[in-house]
């Protein structure tokens, strides 16, 4: 039997019925989606991972925190970065409402209760910015996970039911002769294909992306833990600018 061409194929999924080709249809949709997915999660990762290295090393370079909250401006797609723009502005934050309490007759004691207060408060906004990447990094993803479980399924019901319309086919011809039986074969099988294109690259996306998210993810606490580290120590020297 020769091996059926591209137009064979097409010819059969237009002459499919109406089970099969919305069957199809959604496979396609699950297809396009997924690689629309696939290739916006590729850049924005890839420029999030370059852009956190290049920030990393800025930071680590930089004279003081304010010349590298400045600098980290331009680097829009870090997640690092952003993670320390919003610690950064509530550190400055916290440093001014302790201004305010300098000149006020603190004892050793309660000095040493604001500056705990202060680190507590750099924390709490340094693990809400964390989850706030992450949340935004994994948006999408699990699309991916979704067209990976179902389209294997939802192209096996699609090559159920052409199996089912082919025998009842044989039953009206009377006939089960390869050639009354393999178009109809032939077209329920193409649903099958289908759902395996479709859930074949999620899957292998998925699981790229989800290693990637978590290099990052990892980056983003190590930076918080070094970042805490530095205020703390400031803490101690007094609130330092």
């Amino acid at each position: 039997m020769p091996v059926p061409t591209s137009n064979d194929i097409i010819q059969m999924v237009f002459h499919a019925g109406p089970m099969v080709r919305f069957v199809l249809v959604l496979l396609l949709f699950f297809s396009i989606t997924s690689w629309a997915i696939i290739f916006a999660k590729y850049w924005s990762i890839r420029k999030g991972r370059k852009e956190s290295a290049d920030f990393l090393d800025l930071f680590w370079n930089s004279p003081g925190l304010s010349e590298a909250f400045a600098a980290s401006k331009r680097l829009r797609y870090s997640p690092v970065a952003r993670v320390f723009r919003m610690a950064y502005v509530e550190f400055r934050k916290v440093n001014k409402s302790h201004s305010s309490f300098a000149s006020s007759d603190l004892t050793e004691e309660g000095s040493l209760s604001q500056k705990m207060v202060a680190v507590d408060n750099i924390k709490r906004t340094l693990r809400r910015a964390v989850n706030m990447e992450l949340a935004g990094l994994g948006k999408a993803i699990p699309f991916l996970a979704t067209t990976g479980n179902t389209a294997p399924f939802i192209g096996l019901f699609g090559t159920v039911w052409g199996i089912m319309n082919a025998f009842r086919g044989i039953g009206l011809r009377g006939s089960a002769s390869l050639a009354v039986v393999a178009p109809g074969i032939s077209e329920a099988l193409i649903a099958t294909a289908a759902g395996l294109a479709a859930a074949i690259p999620a899957v292998v996306a998925y699981n790229y992306f989800t290693n990637k998210v978590r290099v990052l993810e990892a980056e983003m606490h190590n930076f918080s833990v070094d970042f805490l580290n530095l205020i703390e120590r400031d803490q101690m020297r007094g609130m330092g600018g």
